[in-house]
């Protein structure tokens, strides 16, 4: 059952890239020129998912336990590290050049491009890098 949740929730998010248009990447890289034709549709999309997940958090924090698990697993660590922020410029720099982030990437791969195969490949090449980093 925690699998096929998922599996909808991932649906739904995919949905909802497709529908806001956040799969073309010239609406985020529109966002990010904000010396030209400057488009604020991506502030707007952002913005609804920081008050959907406002209001989620108070929703399901009034339970004691999720409803496919035992405990809620949220993230204990506060301190921002060399890891964290190199990691953030790296994604900000990767989605500023491409236009994508990795969800709506791979949400657009029915329509792949070469750019997206090669945001693509770029990602996974820096999961590997990563990963052989912290070893």
């Amino acid at each position: 059952m925690k699998s096929v949740m998922g599996y909808i929730a991932g649906l739904l998010f995919g949905l909802g890239l497709a529908v806001s248009g956040m799969t073309d990447p010239a609406r985020v890289l529109g966002f990010l020129d904000i010396a030209g034709a400057w488009d604020p549709t991506l502030m707007f999309v952002l913005g609804g998912a920081v008050v959907t997940s406002f209001i989620g958090y108070r929703l399901v924090f009034k339970r004691s336990a999720p409803l496919l698990g035992e405990r809620f697993q949220l993230p204990t660590k506060q301190d921002l590290d060399i890891k964290l922020l190199g990691g953030a410029a790296l994604f900000g720099i990767g989605w500023g050049l491409s236009g994508y982030c990795p969800g709506p990437a791979i949400a657009s791969v029915a329509g792949l491009t070469l750019p997206l195969a090669a945001m693509l490949i770029a990602m996974v090449v820096g999961w590997f890098g990563a990963r052989a980093l912290t070893r």
